[in-house]
């Protein structure tokens, strides 16, 4: 009996301590499992949610672990260290930039020495911005970020300016053919450019006069006389300019002139005159050298964005070629030969306005000719001429100007001078004569423009330009061909 009771008790402890032991098992067997729930499942948090504890991470090696700021000062000296690493990026990329802009000026200058095109890179994109990444990751500071660090980290990593190299003549004003030398860019500083021009002037007039009455209608009774005057010149022009500074250049203009004049004085008879008519001929030619021109360009104003380049202008004629009062004449003043400069010297102040709207461009110019006055003491059958005040110029001029593309431009537009009139003081050749002053007539000169421009390369160009008058006292016609190059 005692024996049996033994036995209930001791299946009694059995059976007591069972649950107990599969218990532990089974809490070993849920650990391990959780275990590795949290190595191999991520931690999701709701976006914006902070947890107070850090996610647990699968064990690493020790060369890839990352140390974990625990305080405000090891937070600083990390913020530091990613300062300095994107401060080195940045000075990197800068020296690489600045390797670049000089290969692209040493092609640029190869380029220009072959006489070809040279080639503008377009702006390259920087390293960062050509495979953008992940944005970098923020780190939870338990300080303020200090203000240094704040403006630090906003400008990191993205050196600011132009990338590429912008071609040399980017900010220069577009050249005018139909303005010749007043349209054309300033000479760069300690650059030298020259220019050579041929041109061809015509003006043919023909003028009847009728001295004598009308008795009826229709009816005349006097002479008439018909005046025909030509004029051809032919000019070239060898010009040098050279730049003081990016907007200011000096130039000289040497030309040379072929002249031929016909003029041909025909009296015709009347119904009631006897004789037969006859012609005066007063032809005359004249080959040499013109009036020198010093010219002073400054440019003004460059706009940045839209306005207009503002060119100031001084020129200055000098009388170097055969003046019309210098010609041997023979015993009834009729010249031998035809002159071939004023004679007088004259300074013309100007501005010059150029707009670009692209394709277009707008022009105009204003000018003031003073020209300046002096003795001449020449003998002209029947009066002496003692003195001469030829009359000061007015002139402006306007027009459009269309580029068709990068080497074609072409340009339209009208000038206009008025000359004031020429007072000349004469005395007869009598004894005892008085010096009389007279004054000429103003001059309406009106003229149509027109013109082109070919860029042959970066250094040479070709402007042909086409003058037509308007007015009775402009010039019929004149026709330039110019080739501006730069040495």
């Amino acid at each position: 009996m005692r024996n049996a009771f033994l036995s209930l008790a001791l299946m009694g402890a059995a059976l007591l301590a069972g649950p107990a032991v599969a218990q532990d098992a089974g809490q070993g067997a849920g650990t391990q499992t959780r275990e590795i729930e949290m190595v191999s499942r991520p931690v999701v948090q709701p976006v914006g949610a902070r947890s107070a504890k850090p996610a647990a991470r699968v064990a690493t090696t020790p060369d890839t672990q990352t140390k974990t700021p625990t305080n405000a000062a090891e937070l600083a000296q990390l913020r530091a260290e990613v300062s300095a690493q994107r401060d080195s990026i940045a000075q990197q990329i800068s020296a690489l930039q600045a390797q670049q802009n000089q290969l692209d000026a040493m092609e640029r200058r190869l380029a220009l020495a072959l006489g070809e095109e040279p080639v503008v890179r377009r702006a390259s994109a920087t390293p960062s911005q050509a495979q953008p990444g992940p944005a970098p990751r923020r780190v939870a500071s338990a300080a303020p970020q200090s203000a240094q660090g704040a403006q630090t980290g906003g400008s990191q990593g993205r050196p600011q300016g132009t990338v590429g190299v912008a071609p040399e003549d980017a900010d220069r004003q577009p050249e005018i053919a139909a303005l010749g030398r007043q349209g054309s860019a300033i000479t760069q500083k300690g650059k030298l450019s020259g220019e050579v021009e041929w041109s061809y002037a015509r003006a043919d007039r023909n003028r009847a006069l009728f001295r004598g009455v009308e008795v009826v209608e229709s009816v005349l009774v006097g002479v008439f006389d018909i005046n025909e005057s030509r004029q051809d010149v032919f000019t070239q022009k060898v010009g040098l300019q050279y730049g003081l500074t990016n907007d200011l250049e000096i130039g000289v203009d040497v030309p040379f002139i072929a002249r031929w004049d016909t003029s041909v004085l025909t009296p015709v008879a009347g119904p009631n005159a006897n004789g037969e008519t006859r012609e005066i001929d007063n032809s005359a030619n004249g080959y040499g050298i013109g009036d020198v021109e010093v010219l002073l360009r400054k440019q003004l104003h460059a706009p940045k964005g839209f306005g207009a380049y503002l060119i100031g202008n001084l020129q200055v004629d000098i009388p170097t070629g055969k003046g019309p009062f210098e010609l041997t004449r023979n015993q009834f003043g009729e010249a031998s030969e035809a002159a071939t400069g004023s004679g007088f010297w004259g300074v013309t102040p100007g501005i010059t306005a150029i707009i670009p709207s692209d394709p277009g461009v707008l022009f105009g110019s204003l000018s003031y000719t003073k020209n300046f006055a002096r003795d001449v003491n020449a003998v002209l059958p029947p009066v002496q001429i003692e003195r001469v005040d030829p009359g000061d110029v007015i002139s402006f001029s306007a027009g459009v100007g269309l580029a068709l593309n990068p080497r074609l431009s072409l340009n339209f537009g009208y000038a206009h001078s008025w000359g004031f009139g020429t007072e000349t003081t004469t005395r007869a050749l009598t004894e005892g004569a008085e010096a009389v002053t007279q004054s000429s007539r103003d001059l309406q000169i009106g003229r149509f423009l027109f013109g082109t421009t070919y860029k042959i390369n970066p250094k040479t160009s070709v402007n042909f330009g086409i003058e037509a008058g308007l007015t009775d006292d402009a010039t019929d016609m004149r026709a330039v061909v110019r080739f501006p190059f730069v040495f």
